[in-house]
């Protein structure tokens, strides 16, 4: 019998009530996005101080960090927490799917700085150029490595200095750091493979109402996806392909 993979899910956000009623909460979201069946999946809000026991972190076949309304670089006891548990499974080279303040929390434990974004905050679809020559083919890429690929993108924050041993995996016209990987174990991305319109939407209807961001802001982002969507099937496979250590056939 083939034994049951295991992964965990470090919740860095609060369930909006939106997700709440349409998904049934983030668990959900990135489940129903990484996960395949016969897995068991394991969710740690973490933002609510909320983790595994670190002798449990043995069992587990990959973890996945996500977003956070919350920097990065902030000090708060359950971010301070999240580096040194991060910093554990890194030593272990335990596979890690940074997404978002993920990606900026993993670039913090290995050294990296992160900071405000210095081109200013973005929510929309965006597109994100992909570095070829950095990626090896055949890896969880697959054979065929596109030139870019469509995300959805909501941060205010950026990866300013990289760790040393990183590589930069993608950049876009704003950003130098949209996705990043060190060794065969941290895979880091800037924009969220999980969301899809309707979230995006939500937040982008949010943030209006709560005065974060003005109406031309909020009109301009949801523009972005009249006419397309995210590379979602795209993002879905290469992060299954690396969580779980498969080689595509491509």
């Amino acid at each position: 019998m083939v034994e049951q993979k295991r992964y965990a899910l470090f919740l860095a956000t609060l369930d909006s009530e939106f997700v709440k009623k349409t998904y049934g909460g983030y668990h959900n979201v990135f489940v129903t996005t990484f996960g395949d069946e016969g897995e068991h999946w394991d969710s740690f809000r973490v933002v609510s101080g909320e983790f595994p026991d670190e002798k449990d972190l043995e069992k587990y076949d990959g973890f996945v960090i996500s977003g956070s309304s919350h920097d990065a670089f902030e000090n708060h006891d359950w971010i301070l927490r999240l580096c040194d548990i991060v910093k554990k499974i890194d030593e272990m080279k335990k596979k890690i799917l940074g997404i978002c303040f993920g990606h900026q929390i993993i670039a913090r434990v290995r050294g990296g700085t992160v900071g405000r974004a210095r081109k200013g905050p973005e929510l929309k679809l965006g597109d994100i150029t992909i570095v070829k020559d950095a990626i090896t083919p055949g890896s969880y890429f697959g054979n065929e490595i596109p030139d870019s690929m469509a995300i959805i993108k909501c941060h205010q924050d950026e990866v300013l200095v990289l760790p040393e041993t990183a590589k930069v995996l993608a950049y876009s016209t704003n950003y130098e750091v949209e996705m990043f990987s060190i060794e065969d174990h941290l895979f880091c991305i800037q924009g969220h493979p999980e969301y899809n319109k309707e979230i995006l939407f939500e937040i982008v209807d949010r943030v209006l109402a709560q005065g974060f961001v003005k109406q031309e802001f909020a009109d301009a982002a949801k523009a972005t996806m009249e006419n397309r969507g995210a590379d979602r099937k795209l993002w879905e496979t290469i992060c299954k392909n690396f969580l779980k250590g498969r080689v595509p056939t491509n």
